[in-house]
Order: C-alpha cells, then sequence, then structure tokens
C-alpha cells in the first residue's frame, strides 16, 4: 500500500483529497495544526484507522520539522503541500505580521519541510511531490501582491525542485489554482462564474501526471496563458 501525507490537510481541497486517496487505495497521513477537527473529519466520513494517520504539523514551527519528518509513521510515496494562509493586501501591508505568516505558511514553511523530504536519500518509496500554488503568483497586482508574491515564490521553488529530483526520476508538480468555493476565500467578494468546488480541484490533485504546471478548469488555463503574456502596461490596469 502507497502513502501519501498532506501537509496542511484541514483545507477544504485537503480533505476531499484524502477522501480521493483513500478511495484509490492509499494511506494518508493527515498533518495539521488543528488535528481535533482533523479526527472529526475522518470519523464523520467512515474512513478507517488503518488507512488515515492524523498527526500535528504546524508549517511555522520550522525548528519542529525534522522531528516531525522523523517520527512519520512511514516515509510517504506522494507529499502534497496544501497549507496556505491568506489575508487581504490592504492588511498585510499595513500590519507586516500578517504579511509574514503569509510568507512563513505558503513559503518558508514549505520550502523547510519539502527540503527534508528531498534531502531523505532513504527514502527510495518517494515518488511525487506536489504543491499548490495560484494564479495570484502568475503576475504581480496591485490588489494581491502580498499573497501572490508568496505564491510566485512557492511556484519557483518548486520548478527548480523539480530539477533537483529529475535524475532520481522524482516528479515535482505545482498546482496554479484559481477561485474555490472554501472557508479561506470566505467574505471575498469572488466571480461566482470563475468559482471551483474543492472536489474538482481534489481530481487534479490525485490524478497529476508528469506535467509540471497543473492549472485545473479551462477557463482559468485561459486566464493563465493571457497572464504570461500580457504587456505590462496592461497588467497595471488590472485591479
Amino acid at each position: 500500500m502507497k502513502t501519501v501525507l498532506i501537509l496542511g490537510a484541514n483545507s477544504d481541497v485537503a480533505k476531499k483529497s484524502i477522501l480521493m486517496y483513500a478511495e484509490k487505495g492509499y494511506s494518508v497521513i493527515a498533518a495539521s495544526r488543528n488535528t481535533n477537527e482533523l479526527l472529526k473529519f475522518v470519523e464523520e466520513s467512515s474512513l478507517t484507522k488503518n488507512l488515515v494517520d492524523v498527526v500535528y504539523f504546524d508549517a511555522e514551527d520550522f525548528n519542529s520539522h525534522k522531528e516531525f519528518y522523523n517520527n512519520l509513521p512511514q516515509k510517504p510515496h506522494i507529499v502534497v503541500y496544501a497549507a496556505g494562509y491568506l489575508v487581504e493586501n490592504d492588511s498585510a501591508l499595513k500590519n507586516f505580521q500578517s504579511a509574514s505568516t503569509m510568507m512563513s505558511v505558503n513559503y518558508i514553511g514549505a520550502v523547510s519541510i519539502l527540503n527534508l523530504v528531498a534531502l531523505d536519500l532513504e527514502n527510495n518509496r518517494l515518488e511525487r511531490i506536489i504543491g499548490l500554488s495560484s494564479l495570484s503568483g502568475v503576475r504581480g497586482r496591485k490588489s494581491n501582491f502580498i499573497y501572490g508574491s508568496t505564491k510566485a515564490a512557492f511556484t519557483q521553488y518548486l520548478a527548480g525542485l523539480r530539477q533537483e529530483l529529475f535524475s532520481r526520476k522524482i516528479i515535482v508538480n505545482v498546482l496554479v489554482i484559481g477561485y474555490i468555493n472554501t472557508k479561506i476565500n470566505a467574505g471575498l467578494s469572488l466571480n461566482k462564474k470563475l468559482l471551483m468546488q474543492p472536489d474538482y480541484v481534489a481530481k487534479y490533485i490525485v490524478g497529476a501526471g508528469n506535467s509540471f504546471v497543473i492549472v485545473p478548469n479551462w477557463k482559468w488555463k485561459t486566464i493563465y496563458n493571457i497572464l504570461k503574456i500580457l504587456p505590462e502596461y496592461w497588467v497595471a490596469k488590472l485591479p
């Protein structure tokens, strides 16, 4: 039985991924700061304890990451980094602590734990690392450039990590995701026609192939491609 480690497993997308991985016969290690909520989710989902282990993980507590990784019930075949934190740009501009938390959860914590995963040469079972990034990190925009910068950094880190692990035949994927109907986006004014459901995105995680960049939904893929080539003059006019 193969094992998948999901970091930041309390997100709505991560929970749907847990269910889908379990359905495919994977053993899941679900890691989060809120283990009580995860245990409740596992119980309510009728997931057997031999399929899902719930463990404590704090993306911001970098000093704990080595001990966390060394004490995993088993070393993973797949690692999914789904931890994320978002505050509105105005708050991040005025309160550096909010900006710092986004940096720590979305990027620094990811680098800290995924470096440990990548450097573990004894884990010859490792097949894949998947990171959840965002369309916000494709181009800097005045409405969300601080959050976007953390996601841009994460995407670039994963791009380099993919090259680093190529010789070991370990695949690295990044999901560049648009708006999702989840608790992290609750209260934000978003275009409902572009909202994706968590289970829709989870299918792209569980079904990830060899491509580095994966953009769920053709609408968001179109937006992604336009953003990549849009002249800076027009980007500056975006909200």
